[in-house]
């Protein structure tokens, strides 16, 4: 690239360039790391077209390119994405949010009264305690995660969004969970069977915390420790709702019956696949 570089061929060409790197939607990461560039709006490049980038400008978004071409997270580089309409901050300690675990929060806020008591486990950066604390005021949501970065992450997040003292945050082990009683325990467990770990796309597997993604051999072993302590505790009436990945739910759901739970239910995302399992405490 050089100085004579206009808005449009320097989208052109990174396009072209980071296609050629196997990058999914490459002509739209090209046009957002550009406008977070120049401090525009997609619309805002579509106006400016013929403006030649300044050299300190081609020097910040080279930089960013060659990121993304080594299938690093647009959301990594960018520092944000949202999430049930909210920005989040995200870094390399927490996951991605993805769109389908707001079917999650649906089925959350489905069963959570204005003042019910919530506990998200493995809250990374918070985006399902916010999505539910910002949605249901009066509520008492608090996330836990073993990760101390996740955390902070998540403590900044709380703060973006202006929920301290309505959003509490702790660092615990997801096998041993303590508190409530609560009205409505929520979960994205790590659920990425070993095996299946390798064969993530690069954006996943090298960069997203493996803490986060790894269930174990089968990818089932969070969900055992959350239906084995969720009778004791959730209040009586109660719910447990998790996410889950390809194939998990029948499992899942098995693992629910057989830990008491009533009332078990499937839950498709909005591509048809089963993405949420729920039950009941008696």
């Amino acid at each position: 690239m050089s100085e004579n570089w206009t808005v449009l061929k320097v989208l052109q060409w990174t396009a072209g360039y980071l296609g050629s790197q196997g990058v999914e939607g490459a002509r739209l990461d090209a046009e957002l790391l550009l406008t977070d560039i120049l401090g525009l709006d997609r619309v805002g490049l579509y106006l400016n077209y013929d403006r030649p980038l300044e050299s300190a400008e081609l020097a910040a978004f080279r930089g960013r390119v060659a990121r993304r071409a080594r299938r690093e997270p647009l959301q990594y580089i960018l520092g944000s994405a949202e999430f049930w309409s909210l920005p989040l901050t995200v870094t390399p300690a927490v996951l991605i949010p993805r769109a389908d675990t707001e079917i999650l929060v649906e089925e959350a806020l489905a069963r959570c009264s204005l003042s019910c008591a919530v506990l998200d486990v493995g809250t990374g950066s918070g985006a399902i305690a916010i999505a539910i604390a910002s949605e249901r005021p009066a509520a008492r949501v608090e996330g836990v995660d073993l990760s101390p970065a996740a955390l902070a992450v998540a403590e900044e997040n709380v703060r973006r969004h202006g929920l301290e003292g309505r959003l509490t945050l702790r660092q615990g082990d997801l096998a041993a969970l303590n508190g409530g009683p609560w009205d409505l325990i929520v979960s994205n467990p790590p659920y990425i069977a070993e095996g299946e770990l390798a064969e993530l796309m690069p954006e996943v597997r090298d960069f997203e915390p493996r803490q986060a993604l790894a269930g174990g051999e089968d990818g089932l072993d969070c969900y055992r420790h959350l239906a084995g302590q969720a009778p004791h505790l959730l209040v009586s009436g109660g719910w447990l709702l998790v996410e889950v990945g390809l194939g998990q739910a029948a499992p899942v759901k098995d693992l629910f019956t057989a830990a008491g739970l009533d009332q078990t239910f499937l839950r498709k995302d909005y591509s048809g696949i089963p993405r949420v399992v729920g039950g009941q405490k008696r």
